[in-house]
């Protein structure tokens, strides 16, 4: 394909992204101050400029095939580059504006991310952000986020990545299960409590702990396992044990009462979805400026340690 006929392509590719974000060609024809029907006649010009068929139509809904998931990626990438352009220009430099993706775990996107939006969306009026919870690896480069937030304990090569803070986890209980079944004095003496734990391999119930330079490891049991953080939170607020939870998950109830942290000498060392928490992103790129004052939000409430 000569130069001349890639940049036909340009505006083509362009409205494609659209209509795969919005989902319907009517609505990314309103947004785009078009009509549904020039629409229609672009993204058929474009399937037959590259050869494949990118959209599969019905009277409702419009799905991606692979060849579109594919190219999607690349109109995505030409847009985002576009407005980083512009950004750089400064013709978007008078106010942040636009729509941040981000993603997270989801027990700290509920937990910790969440909260914080409805403070940045009053701040920046002009910014609307998309928050994605999800247990899945992100990549900010290839998938369609600005901003990934990852537990791991370094970075992974190739992204920039900025550290918010880090995850701990503690054992919790009620006050009532403690009033009724005594604290633990030691980890070893989990070994006749009812505990609340993941369960999703044969060795989520091992558990290991440390105070100073001394370890001590035990074998947990209970009756109730969960592989959700809520769930295990509102169990052990009912009394049924002892709970493994992230400490940014507990901040509350402990706070309140509702829950007291066993075992406060000793630190819990998890094997997984533990430690330094960063904020990842595409490295050696202009930041648009509601990118940069999304970060800046997420840096200046999240405690970094």
């Amino acid at each position: 394909m000569n130069p001349n006929d890639l940049l036909g392509l340009l505006p083509d590719l362009a409205t494609f992204a659209r209509v795969v974000e919005t989902g319907n060609f009517s609505v990314a024809a309103r947004e785009l101050g078009t009509t549904p029907s020039t629409v229609s006649r672009q993204m058929k010009r474009l399937e037959h400029a590259l050869g494949a068929r990118l959209l599969e139509r019905s009277t409702r809904s419009i799905r991606l095939t692979e060849s579109g998931a594919e190219i999607y990626r690349h109109a995505e990438a030409m847009v985002a580059a576009a407005a980083s352009a512009a950004d750089a220009a400064g013709r978007l430099q008078e106010r942040p504006q636009g729509r941040v993706r981000v993603s997270a775990p989801i027990s700290l996107a509920r937990s910790v991310i969440h909260p914080l939006i409805p403070g940045f969306l009053r701040a920046y009026a002009d910014v609307d952000v998309h928050l994605m919870f999800t247990d899945h690896d992100v990549d900010p480069i290839r998938d369609a986020v600005d901003l990934v937030i990852r537990p791991t304990p370094t970075p992974p090569q190739g992204l920039a990545a900025r550290r918010l803070g880090a995850i701990r986890w503690m054992p919790c209980a009620s006050p009532g299960y403690v009033r009724a079944r005594g604290a633990p004095t030691a980890p070893r003496d989990l070994a006749h409590h009812d505990c609340l734990y993941l369960g999703e391999t044969v060795d989520d119930n091992r558990l290991t702990f440390r105070r100073g330079t001394h370890t001590q490891s035990v074998e947990i049991r209970g009756r109730y396992l969960a592989n959700d953080v809520d769930a295990r939170l509102d169990a052990a607020r009912q009394d049924l044990g002892i709970a493994i939870l992230p400490e940014f998950a507990v901040t509350d109830a402990l706070r309140d009462g509702l829950l007291v942290h066993v075992l406060p000498d000793w630190s819990l060392e998890p094997r997984a979805y533990s430690g330094p928490v960063w904020l990842l992103y595409p490295p050696n790129r202009y930041l648009p400026p509601k990118v940069r004052v999304f970060i800046d939000w997420l840096a200046a409430h999240l405690t970094t340690d």
